[in-house]
């Protein structure tokens, strides 16, 4: 870390610091949001048709049989 020439760190060399932090962790978190927006709609997808699988199976094993007969 370059001082301030006395040996002490000030509150401008900390910030200057975490400044410099930040700049480089900013692209990167971009990037991510950018690929998480591509795949975000696919697995809203894959969840609704997963969903309605899911209902469409468990509503054919309840399904009740109703015999009608006459007397």
């Amino acid at each position: 870390m370059k001082g301030n020439g006395s040996g002490r760190i000030t509150r401008a060399d900390i910030e200057a610091k975490l400044r410099a932090i930040r700049d480089d962790i900013e692209p990167v978190g971009e990037q991510a949001k950018g690929g998480l927006m591509a795949v975000a709609p696919v697995v809203a997808v894959v969840l609704i048709v997963g969903a309605y699988l899911l209902g469409k199976r468990s509503g054919r094993k309840r399904r009740a049989v109703i015999e009608i007969r006459r007397l």
